[in-house]
């Protein structure tokens, strides 16, 4: 009786929707501006708020490894390549470090592929420690700090904690040596061993021309009301389920893979992008961490996302008002998802697309080559820029430490 209910009144819910004169759910080029200090923010230019030094380390750390392997360059751990790439010639470089505001290491720590693409976190460790070893002996200022003014790109699962698996990542922690710098990082979960105070969070890689050449034209009627590709139980990794995704996602497929209006499925068409464009909203579930490319995706294509997820914190989240174009279900309340989503008063669903027809909102998401103004790039420099000026805690008094160079799991001493 319950789910006659449910399904009752989510028809009677969609009926209205549909019935409201003169609403048609269509990919839209009318925009909102974001209101007030978001939108100031995301459009804020950090040029001539901060200087960036690069450290020159050997091509092993980067450019070796990428030359092994190109996909690097397309998976959702990209951001750390194209970061670097972008520091090389922005104008926000200096070649004087005494000068410098911020320091970068270019470490490509997520850069070492399974056959199916899949990173391999276990060498990470090694290869930061040893990365951090070299510019401590090489340069002084790391020494100066215990790199309390340097930040890290970090684009795995769960940061720099380096592990795919949340209970390991759990118990692996955020590598010691990187206690006391800034993490940019796609992790991001509040009260969670993995997001230390102060991390950037950014948006996963996705490939802007690859979505670019996947546009339909603006008229294109909104047909699809939920939208969903992708995995419901991982039987791989979690063969007993309701580990993986915390069972969010086998309760949408549960609940919703007979519904007409959800149009779910494991397979992932050619047509996936353009399914996006048509479709009203974009489910966004965690998986086994608690972000995803999909958030990305449903941005750039006008697609309200429903972000599944409890405790996410989401990128850029002091410039991008996600509580205006998202939508936000608990996890516990992933059953009542028809029901949640059919009784969203239409004004409220165009307001929403209004958001995200602004251009500046979408390319605050993308990391583009070339880059362009207000793109994640000048996000994450916007980031560094507000924690200017350095407090005094940053700089170590003579003979002080912090850091413990011989702490965490016996793995990860070893030499890379």
């Amino acid at each position: 009786m319950r789910s006659w209910s449910r399904g009752f009144l989510g028809v009677l819910c969609l009926a209205f929707l549909l019935k409201i004169e003169g609403v048609k759910f269509h990919r839209s080029e009318h925009t909102e501006r974001i209101s007030g200090s978001a939108g100031d923010v995301l459009e804020d230019n950090p040029v001539g708020r901060l200087k960036v030094f690069v450290y020159e380390l050997p091509s092993k750390y980067n450019k070796k490894i990428l030359q092994k392997d190109q996909r690097c360059l397309n998976h959702m751990f990209a951001a750390e390549i194209f970061m670097h790439r972008f520091l090389l010639s922005s104008a926000v470089r200096t070649f004087n470090p005494e000068e410098a505001d911020w320091f970068y290491t270019p470490v490509y720590c997520t850069c070492d592929l399974t056959p199916n693409g899949l990173p391999l976190p276990f060498k990470s460790p090694r290869m930061m420690r040893s990365a951090i070893q070299l510019i401590s002996s090489s340069w002084p200022y790391w020494n100066r700090t215990e790199g309390a003014d340097h930040f890290f790109i970090v684009p795995h699962d769960f940061g720099a904690c380096f592990h795919y698996q949340e209970e390991k990542a759990i118990e692996r922690g955020i590598l010691p040596l990187l206690q006391r710098a800034t993490l940019v990082q796609t992790f991001g979960q509040r009260n969670h061993v993995c997001l230390k105070d102060g991390s950037i969070t950014i948006p996963p890689y996705a490939p802007p021309q690859k979505m670019q050449s996947h546009l339909i034209p603006p008229d294109t009627p909104r047909s699809i009301f939920v939208y969903f590709r992708g995995l419901f139980y991982d039987v791989n990794n979690d063969p007993e389920g309701g580990y993986y995704a915390r069972g969010a996602r086998a309760a949408v497929w549960e609940n919703f893979k007979n519904n007409p209006l959800f149009d779910i499925s494991t397979e992932h068409p050619t047509t996936y992008y353009e399914d996006m464009q048509r479709a009203i909203f974009c489910l966004c579930p965690l998986g086994w961490a608690p972000w995803s490319p999909r958030l990305v995706e449903a941005v750039i294509f006008g697609c309200i996302p429903v972000i599944i997820a409890d405790d996410i914190v989401l990128p850029f989240a002091d410039a991008i008002p996600w509580e205006d174009i998202g939508v936000f279900v608990a996890e516990k309340d992933v059953p009542n998802l028809d029901t949640i989503l059919t009784c969203i008063q239409p004004e409220e669903i165009l307001r929403k697309q209004r958001l995200l027809a602004n251009p500046s909102m979408k390319q605050a998401m993308l990391f583009p080559t070339p880059a362009q103004s207000g793109d994640a790039f000048h996000q994450i420099l916007n980031g560094l820029a507000r924690k200017l000026p350095h407090d005094k805690s940053t700089y170590m008094k003579p003979g002080e430490k912090f850091l413990n160079w011989t702490a965490g799991p016996v793995g990860d001493l070893k030499p890379w």
